[in-house]
């Protein structure tokens, strides 16, 4: 895998400079495949840059399976076809806390409306989860937080990974969510009842932002 270059927006941020270089380098010399795929490692930060970013729902790792990742933090490819797991419960959670349905699996219309659908780590080797997780990926993932911490954001923050970064947010006046992760092994430890998605609505309206729609299809 070629070096990575920077999305332009977050191109300031401290891992850029610091970090990248030996990720870049540790992933030239995988041997396993990776995913997602190199285009799409950044797309996170690419679709949502730091001046529009209202809200940011904190992953673990990108899925393990080939074809899945797109990455986009739980978004998987509209015509992937296979499992949907973790997704499939935040489906149900939305359903349940909304009273609407959505069937695409492609978020990228959440990232599109200031939803930044980042992961704790960006990358990950095929059928290994987390197997990237020390890799640096860390650095990038706190710079985020604390560049965010400047100004008002909602933070969802599902599972212990994403929850172990809370404390890199800084400053008042931010919406804090903390459930267990949506996967199936532990969605029924407090995922399922959360209410992440009208909560933020609640937040936002309040402080006279626009509310995203979390079930266009």
């Amino acid at each position: 895998m070629a070096d990575l270059s920077p999305p332009v927006a977050w191109a300031h941020l401290p891992f850029f400079t610091q970090t990248l270089p030996g990720i870049s380098q540790a992933l030239a010399e995988e041997d396993r495949a990776v995913f997602p795929p190199k285009r799409y490692i950044f797309r996170a930060l690419d679709l949502t840059p730091p001046e529009a970013t209202k809200v940011v729902i904190l992953g673990q790792d990108p899925y393990h399976t080939a074809g899945k990742a797109d990455g986009l933090a739980f978004s998987i490819p509209q015509d992937f076809g296979g499992r949907l797991d973790s997704l499939g419960n935040i489906f149900k959670e939305l359903e349940s806390d909304l009273g609407a349905p959505r069937d695409r699996t492609d978020l990228s219309d959440w990232a599109r409306q200031g939803v930044l659908l980042l992961n704790t780590a960006l990358t990950v080797p095929e059928g290994k989860a987390k197997g990237h997780a020390k890799l640096g990926w860390a650095q990038l993932t706190r710079d985020v937080l604390i560049a965010l911490s400047d100004r008002p954001c909602a933070f969802v923050l599902w599972g212990g990974p994403a929850q172990s970064f809370a404390r890199h947010i800084t400053g008042p006046d931010h919406l804090i969510l903390r459930s267990p992760h949506p996967s199936p092994l532990s969605v029924y430890r407090g995922f399922f009842g959360s209410r992440p998605f009208s909560q933020v609505n609640v937040w936002l309206i309040a402080r006279g932002e626009d509310p995203i729609n979390w079930t266009k299809t």
